[in-house]
């Protein structure tokens, strides 16, 4: 198994602008979700995988104050320094897997289907320590099956038996507002432990 967790594999591609799954703008699932008055401003707020950060940019430029994103490509998290010097963005560079802290909620935007399926068991174990108690993990996964991955693709069923084994409310409904580009094949996710 190639180590898709490893950061030179994710600069390599950024690198070589193998990013098909960059839809070169916010989601309009998530946006209309954080527009809706969903996430309280002074929520802390975590994007994993986030990539360009159009989420985190969105956010920012709408008055959120504690966003915190995740990659693990170094040279990604320096272009993110340089585009988005904002004392109220907290950039990781690090495993996912290594990250600690407590946060309202985490938006899933690409980032569960780049993770090799062998390691989705460790994806929702980790999700369920990185939220707060009343915190809730939201956003869009595929519903369809892709030859070989990066991306992986998954089903609402495989989704709903790994997260009722960590979460009491798992609720996935298929997408009305996806992008065109992804009509059709994608789900969103509302899960937490209320």
């Amino acid at each position: 198994m190639e180590d898709f967790l490893s950061a030179n594999y994710w600069n390599n591609r950024y690198e070589r602008d193998q990013t098909g799954w960059n839809l070169g703008e916010v989601s309009p699932a998530i946006q209309q979700y954080i527009d809706g008055g969903n996430i309280p401003k002074d929520s802390a707020v975590l994007i994993p995988g986030a990539g360009r950060a159009y989420e985190a940019k969105h956010m920012l430029a709408n008055g959120y104050t504690n966003v915190h994103v995740i990659d693990f490509a170094p040279d990604l998290i320096a272009q993110l320094q340089e585009k988005l010097p904002n004392k109220t963005l907290k950039l990781h560079c690090i495993d996912f897997f290594e990250h600690e802290g407590q946060y309202d909620f985490i938006i899933e935007q690409t980032f569960f289907c780049a993770i090799h399926p062998d390691k989705r068991k460790d994806y929702a174990q980790k999700m369920k320590s990185l939220l707060k108690p009343t915190g809730k993990l939201v956003g869009l996964m595929f519903n369809r099956s892709f030859e070989d991955g990066p991306p992986f693709g998954g089903s609402t069923k495989e989704y709903k038996a790994l997260f009722q084994k960590w979460f009491n409310k798992v609720e996935i409904a298929s997408c009305m507002n996806s992008h065109p580009a992804r009509q059709g094949s994608e789900v969103w996710i509302t899960i937490s432990n209320e």
